[in-house]
């Protein structure tokens, strides 16, 4: 069975060894009280929701600015570093990611990342890297005080101070709270320019804010074509009716899987430019869900690779796991396999197939192996893998993990257990109160 939302198809036919038609009856009521929450603003977490809405507002204010910003630095730089940590860069790598081409080198700036770990190796790299480029800094932080970027940009601060001088602050660009925080004091002090993280925009639904799209446009991407895919999404996710709107099944199915005992969930792409996309998957539904001892644990594989290391556990492994395929329709670029006279591979047999044919039909061979062995599956479904369609895409897994939480009687907007492991931190590095 399918439903289409925009161009982002939904196929659950592979969930019917264990879901049935009662569950989606009973289920029905629980996802329309759900939505009910995000609309009308009545949940947990409700004053963290202006994502709802976010892409018809971006189109209509901030666009031109954060276009005319990425084109000033497109043309006055070679190195752009991203500093950030979860959402202050998932959301822009993974577009980055997904829309950019190892043709594109010397084309558009270089997007480097930092801040997302404090591995003292890395940061030396980054910074022998930079000593001979011409470099911007955008450094994304609510606070200006977490610590992973806040290391990395008082060193990488240092160098562009030490390269560039009183020239410095032209170079560095902070995303961060509109009045308040240290970042936002530092900007003020040092003349940077600025972009604003809305007070109602939690980081890991931050991708369609200047969080997001700043690094995304000076990588060269259309911003404004993802941002009209997000806003189209949204109209069509208004739909009330569980069988006509493909986030909210998304969202019911993924809640009567676990009730049944599937506590993991692996997100699963065939395309290796979606990597960093199942990360910021990871990130947005793992921080959203996983609460009061609850939530589906959310992993992801890139197949065919992972198929070799993998493919053996997800096929007889323990049964307490389900997949969500995301499948692109038709490739960007595509090949077609030669005929050999010897044949010493024994690839004759699908000689004039195209690459992308048999991509899809190993998909669809693991996605009937891994039912018949227990793993029911969904396939999530593009046409084309372009800024439209990704932007649709990050909205759809936007709404559905808003709904998917409320179902499951949890805040999906916030995320207290994060500071557990930053008190321990800072105790034993002796911070003061």
């Amino acid at each position: 069975m399918q439903i289409a939302a925009g161009k982002v198809t939904l196929d659950y036919d592979n969930v019917f060894r264990i879901v049935n038609e009662n569950d989606l009856v009973s289920m029905q009521k629980r996802a329309y009280e759900a939505e009910r929450k995000v609309k009308e603003k009545t949940g947990f977490g409700s004053e963290f929701l202006g994502w709802v809405n976010l892409p018809s507002v971006m189109l209509s204010t901030e666009l031109s600015s954060i276009l005319e910003a990425a084109k000033e630095i497109r043309e006055n730089c070679d190195t752009f570093i991203v500093i950030g940590i979860g959402g202050s860069y998932l959301g822009a790598r993974a577009a980055i990611e997904a829309l950019s081409s190892m043709t594109d080198a010397g084309k558009s700036p270089s997007i480097l990342y930092a801040g997302n770990n404090m591995s003292s190796d890395n940061l030396c790299e980054l910074i022998d890297c930079i000593k001979e480029k011409n470099v911007y800094v955008n450094v994304i932080s609510k606070s200006g005080t977490t610590t992973e970027p806040a290391i990395a940009f008082r060193f990488i601060r240092d160098f562009m101070v030490k390269k560039y001088g009183k020239e410095s602050s032209k170079r560095i660009i902070a995303t961060t709270d509109k009045s308040r925080g240290a970042l936002k004091e530092m900007a003020d002090n040092e003349g940077y320019r600025t972009f604003v993280i809305p007070d109602d925009v939690g980081g890991r639904f931050s991708v369609l804010t200047a969080v997001g799209l700043l690094p995304i446009a000076v990588a060269g991407i259309d911003i404004k074509s993802m941002l009209e895919g997000a806003r189209d999404m949204s109209k069509v996710l208004e739909e009330d009716d569980l069988r006509k709107n493909s986030a909210h099944m998304y969202a019911a199915l993924r809640n009567i899987l676990y009730e049944k005992g599937k506590y993991v969930e692996i997100l699963a792409n065939f395309n290796p430019k979606l990597h960093y996309f199942s990360e910021w998957w990871k990130q947005l539904y793992g921080e959203s869900e996983g609460k009061n001892g609850q939530g589906i644990y959310p992993a992801a594989v890139d197949f065919t690779t992972d198929l070799h290391s993998m493919g053996q556990w997800i096929q007889s492994g323990r049964r307490i796991i389900f997949e969500t395929f995301i499948d692109i329709e038709t490739p960007s670029k595509d090949l077609e396999i030669p005929s050999d006279s010897k044949n010493l591979d024994g690839l004759n047999y699908i000689a004039g197939k195209t690459v992308d044919y048999v991509n899809h039909k190993a998909k669809e061979g693991v996605a009937m192996a891994h039912a018949s062995g227990g793993v029911p599956n969904m396939t999530v479904s593009i046409p084309r893998l372009d800024a439209y369609h990704l932007g649709e895409l990050f909205y759809f897994f936007e709404k559905a993990v808003a709904v998917s939480g409320y179902l499951l009687g949890v805040n999906p907007f916030d995320q207290p257990g994060v500071e557990a492991y930053k008190s321990n931190m800072f105790k034993l590095l002796g911070k003061p109160s």
